[in-house]
């Protein structure tokens, strides 16, 4: 199942693995249309729908192999402007309803043999971003879960790992950044491999994290930024 799996990066990962040959379930606030994939609505900060959910899920397929967690949302703030209001919305997409999904499923993967997560970090996250201190600081929240989950759950045969995207053109980014083309190019410009991510660069590095040629590997952050942050 991939959350935010409406459009961007989570609609061509679902694409993905549907390539692979998995069974796909996507969700959105709205249904999502991908075809080939299974469509299941909930919000994720909605404990009790994200829990029924799962189990819907849980009860179709007889298990759970593998959660992407991509649901996130973003709003660039300079320092000053970060108001509580808004770290309290995006700690709750980003930031909790991880955590809660990882227990849920979890308890569900382990009747089952075991599983995996794959949990959608940032660059930002890493290596920190002026006037993203609120979105940086849900996706560094996002890495240190990663760690911890994979250690305490590596006895359950469950892995969990996480993907640090640096730039990708998505509509999100071109929404974003499209009015400013001399920074974007100045940051560009700091890409070793001298250009944008694409959602595809993304979905096949989480296409690997999930399959099994990925099986002793769990606790990592696979950064996928063009060789931006070394």
């Amino acid at each position: 199942m991939i959350t935010g799996a409406g459009r961007g990066i989570g609609k061509i990962i679902a694409e993905q693995f549907i390539a692979d040959g998995a069974i796909v379930y996507v969700n959105d606030l709205q249904e999502p249309n991908v075809e080939g994939a299974k469509p299941i609505a909930f919000d994720v900060t909605d404990s009790a729908a994200l829990k029924a959910g799962l189990m819907q899920v849980y009860k179709a397929e007889g298990r759970i192999d593998c959660i992407v967690n991509n649901a996130a949302i973003i709003q660039n703030q300079k320092l000053g402007m970060v108001t509580k209001q808004l770290l309290e919305k995006m700690y709750a997409v980003n930031v909790f309803a991880v955590i809660d999904i990882i227990q849920i499923a979890s308890r569900l993967m382990a009747r089952t043999g075991g599983g995996c997560f794959v949990n959608m970090a940032s660059i930002t996250g890493v290596v920190g971003s002026p006037g993203q201190v609120a979105y940086s600081s849900t996706k560094g929240a996002v890495i240190t879960i990663t760690k911890s989950a994979a250690k305490e759950l590596a006895p359950l045969n469950i892995r969990v790992n996480a993907v640090a995207p640096g730039i990708v053109k998505t509509e999100r980014f071109e929404e974003l950044y499209e009015a400013t083309g001399d920074k974007i190019n100045e940051r560009i410009e700091k890409i070793a491999l001298g250009r944008l991510g694409t959602p595809q660069d993304i979905a096949n590095a989480v296409s690997f994290l999930a399959s099994d040629r990925a099986s002793y590997i769990s606790g990592q952050i696979l950064g996928v930024d063009g060789c931006a942050t070394i």
